[in-house]
């Protein structure tokens, strides 16, 4: 009988822990919730209108506050639909590989494993990114309150007829 009840205890805490385990891009599909797959659809609509130079839908996307952590620096809200609308980096297409998201009370952390096809001071590159979003619920809908991009060290997989950038240019 002892032995069943200790059994029982470590399934159930088994269970538990599996529960609280992060939601990783690279981990096997799994079901998102309604608030998860708002999030994931956001971020996809954020890509179009990224490549679109959609500037203002950007701006309401944008936190007032929100940073940018780019690879040749950081910025607000003005300065990067400003890069956006004149051009300075124009992110043509990004092929997401996984996403994940995470939320907390009501902030959320999605995670994309992309390729991004972007032009960056006239030169068109390729690069391979994790691209960490945070988003924050305000009165009901969710808004970006940081975007990042951080160099992966895998190859690029995106078709094109770009040589991947040994330097990062991004």
């Amino acid at each position: 009988m002892k032995a069943i009840i200790i059994g029982l205890f470590l399934c159930v805490a088994s269970v538990q822990l599996s529960n609280a385990q992060a939601k990783l891009p690279s981990a096997a599909t799994t079901t998102a919730t309604k608030e998860e797959q708002e999030i994931l659809d956001l971020s996809k609509t954020k890509w179009t209108w990224m490549a679109d130079k959609n500037v203002e839908s950007l701006n309401g996307l944008f936190a007032e506050n929100c940073v940018f952590v780019h690879m040749g620096g950081s910025w607000g809200k003005t300065q990067e639909l400003n890069t956006i609308k004149g051009g300075f980096i124009w992110y043509k297409k990004a092929d997401v590989y996984g996403a994940s998201v995470n939320i907390f009370g009501n902030t959320a952390i999605l995670l994309n494993d992309i390729d991004l096809l972007a032009v960056v001071g006239g030169n068109e590159v390729v690069h391979a990114f994790m691209v960490t979003e945070v988003y924050l619920k305000e009165n009901g809908k969710w808004k970006m309150g940081s975007l990042t991009f951080s160099t992966l060290i895998r190859p690029v997989k995106m078709k094109t007829n770009i040589a991947p950038a040994a330097q990062p240019q991004h």
